[in-house]
C-alpha cells in the first residue's frame, strides 16, 4: 500500500522515493495499448477521488532523466497508480540504479499550479457546502471537480437568486476571516459523536477529518490550504435542476479571477455592440430580443399571407387538370423560398375547400418535395413521394394525405413534380375507364 504524503501535508510539492514496481505494457504484446505506471512506497501525487481530479507532475531518476506523470489513479489494492507519458526504457544493465526499474530512488515534483488550484476548489467546496447547510439546511448530496468548473449537487427541489447570494456571502465571509484548516485522525465511533456535516459509509475504524475552526467538520480525503484565506475567493456561477436536486456550479481562487475577468471581456464587447454602458446591456439585449421577436412574427404573418394568395390565384387560375369531375392537381416550384415555404403553400391549397393535391417542391438548398391532397381525395402522398424519391435516391415519407422529403444535390426538381402528376394523371385515367 502506497504512503499517501498528501493526507498530513497538503502543500507538500516534492519527495523522494523507491519504485516498487514498473509497468512498461507497450513492450508486451498481451499489454499493447495500454500505458506504462509506476508505483511508489510514498508518494505526494493525489490520485482522482472523492470528485478531486488527480495531480501531474514529473519524477526524476538518478540520471537525471525526469519524466512527465500525467495521471494518478488508485489501485484496488491501495496503492496509487502513476501513470507516464513515455514508456519506460529498458534498464541499461543489471542492477542498474539509473533507469527505472524496482528498488530504483527517484524524485518527485508535483505541478504546483495545478495543486494550489485543486487546494483552493476543495476547500472552497467544503465552505460553500457548510454555508448551505447553515442557513437553509441543504445538504451536499455530490461534489465534482472539472478542469474549468466545480459543481455541487443540493439535497432540495428549489433554490432562488437570493438564496444563492446569500450562500456566497457566507461562504466568502469565511474565506475572508482566514480561519484554519486542521487534518486530524479519529477513530469511527468518536467521529459519530463529534456532528459531521457528512458521516462517510466506509467501514474504515480511522478516519481523516477536515476541521474549518468553528464553521465545519467533514471526513475527506482530498487535498486543502492552511487557511480559509488561502481560497482567495468564491464565485456562484449558474444553478440547475437534476435529477438529485439542484446543482449549483461555482469556481474558487485564481480560476474566480480568470472566470470573472472572461466574463467582464464578453460584457463589455457586448456593451460595445449595443453602444451602451455595461449596467444597460440586460435591458438592451431583452429589447433586440422583443423586436426580434417581433419581425419574425410580422414575417410569418406576411408569409401567411403570401403563401393564402398565391394558392388562391393557383386555383382561380385553373391551373392543373380541367376534368371539373377531379380533383385540381397544382404544380409549384420555388427558387426563391424554401422548403417550409412549399409546405405551407400545399396546405394553403388543400385546405382551400376546392378537392386539390398539391405537388409543390423547392430549390433552395436544402431541396425538397411536399405532396398534398384535401381530405376525401383518395390518392396516397406518401406512397407516391417514396415513388418519386427512389428514382433518385432521395429520402422522406408521410401519411395518405401528406407527404415531405429531401431531393439530393443536382436533381431536377421541376421533373420530379412532373412525374409525380403523371402518377397521378395515370391513376385517374385508370379510375375512369375502371
Amino acid at each position: 500500500m502506497t504512503k499517501r504524503l498528501y493526507y498530513d501535508q497538503s502543500d507538500l510539492l516534492e519527495f523522494d522515493s523507491i519504485v516498487e514496481a514498473v509497468t512498461n505494457p507497450l513492450a508486451d504484446v498481451a499489454g499493447e495499448g495500454a500505458r506504462p505506471a509506476i508505483i511508489l512506497r510514498e508518494s505526494a501525487f493525489y490520485p482522482t477521488s472523492g470528485g478531486q481530479v488527480h495531480d501531474t507532475g514529473w519524477i526524476t531518476l538518478a540520471s537525471g532523466e525526469r519524466m512527465r506523470i500525467t495521471e494518478v489513479a488508485d489501485a484496488e489494492d491501495g496503492r496509487v497508480v502513476h501513470y507516464l507519458e513515455a514508456p519506460v526504457k529498458p534498464p541499461v544493465g543489471e542492477g542498474s540504479t539509473d533507469s527505472l526499474i524496482s528498488g530504483a530512488s527517484v524524485h518527485g515534483v508535483v505541478d504546483p499550479e495545478r495543486r494550489r488550484d485543486h487546494m483552493q476548489q476543495h476547500t472552497g467546496q467544503h465552505v460553500l457546502s457548510a454555508a448551505f447547510i447553515e442557513l437553509y439546511q441543504f445538504s451536499t448530496v455530490s461534489f465534482h471537480m472539472g478542469e474549468d468548473y466545480c459543481s455541487i449537487d443540493l439535497a432540495t427541489d428549489a433554490l432562488s437568486a437570493a438564496q444563492v447570494a446569500g450562500a456566497e456571502k457566507r461562504a466568502n465571509e469565511i474565506v475572508f476571516e482566514n480561519r484554519s484548516v486542521r487534518i486530524r485522525y479519529v477513530r469511527r465511533e468518536e467521529a459519530e459523536k463529534l456532528g459531521l456535516r457528512k458521516l462517510p459509509p466506509t467501514a474504515r475504524d480511522e478516519l481523516r477529518l477536515i476541521e474549518i475552526a468553528d464553521f465545519d467538520l467533514s471526513a475527506c480525503g482530498g487535498t486543502h490550504v492552511g487557511m480559509t484565506g488561502q481560497i482567495g475567493s468564491i464565485l456562484l456561477r449558474k444553478t440547475e435542476k437534476t435529477r438529485q436536486g439542484i446543482r449549483v456550479e461555482f469556481v474558487c481562487g485564481a480560476r474566480a479571477v480568470r472566470v470573472a475577468r472572461r466574463d467582464y471581456a464578453t460584457l463589455t464587447e457586448a456593451a460595445a455592440l449595443y453602444s451602451a454602458q455595461l449596467g444597460d446591456v440586460p435591458a438592451m439585449i431583452r429589447k433586440s430580443s422583443e423586436e426580434s421577436k417581433a419581425l419574425r412574427r410580422q414575417r410569418e404573418d406576411a408569409l401567411e399571407q403570401l403563401a393564402q394568395a398565391m394558392a388562391e390565384a393557383a386555383l382561380a387560375s385553373g391551373d392543373g387538370q380541367k376534368d371539373a369531375s377531379a380533383p385540381r392537381v397544382i404544380l409549384r416550384t420555388f427558387s426563391d423560398h424554401d422548403t417550409t415555404f412549399a409546405k405551407l403553400f400545399a396546405q394553403k391549397v388543400t385546405r382551400a375547400g376546392v378537392p386539390a393535391i398539391a405537388l409543390v417542391g423547392s430549390t433552395v438548398q436544402p431541396a425538397g418535395l411536399v405532396f398534398a391532397q384535401s381530405a376525401g381525395v383518395t390518392a396516397d402522398m406518401g406512397a407516391l413521394l417514396k415513388q418519386v424519391l427512389s428514382s433518385v435516391g432521395g429520402r422522406g415519407g408521410g401519411s395518405k394525405d401528406f407527404a415531405q422529403g429531401g431531393v439530393p444535390a443536382g436533381c431536377d426538381v421541376q421533373q420530379l413534380l412532373r412525374q409525380a402528376a403523371s402518377t397521378i394523371g395515370s391513376c385517374s385515367a385508370k379510375q375512369r375507364t375502371s
